[in-house]
């Protein structure tokens, strides 16, 4: 695995700028026909929400004339594994929302070098709760 490299960083930011302007267009060419984006619901289950759903949001928004969102991101960390990469940004779409944790699942290919196959969307960790994925040890 090696860490990310400059056309994955072309990449990326060229999937937060092209969906955060709305560029139908240039998004169609960015993602997997079968891509689906993950996240959780208030009831604490998984959804999945498919390519033409997403594309259809995002199509609206832009027909509406609603302000671009924010193309605020941070790539915390990539992995290159050779025709899949993963990607870990934290991502604020606006001043109003909440930041998330995005989870890119990229597969080789497109006009750019890699596509987004998936997207995991979970909310931004709580500081209380950030770093602790087990419990705590127990004494014997």
């Amino acid at each position: 695995m090696s860490a990310i490299t400059t056309e994955m960083q072309e990449f990326i930011s060229r999937v937060v700028h092209d969906g955060s302007n709305y560029r139908m267009d240039a998004m169609e060419k960015l993602y997997t026909d079968d891509m689906a984006i993950l996240f959780p619901t208030a009831q604490g289950a998984i959804a999945a929400a498919p390519r033409r759903e997403v594309f259809a949001e995002f199509a609206a928004r832009g027909k509406a004339g609603e302000a671009p969102l924010s193309t605020e991101y941070k790539i915390l960390h990539a992995e290159d594994q050779g025709e899949h990469a993963t990607a870990l940004l934290y991502r604020r779409m606006s001043d109003t929302a909440a930041p998330f944790l995005y989870e890119l699942r990229l597969k080789r290919g497109g006009a750019y070098g890699w596509l987004v196959a998936g997207e995991t969307v979970t909310p931004w960790p709580d500081p209380e709760t950030a770093g602790a994925f087990l419990p705590p040890r127990q004494a014997a």
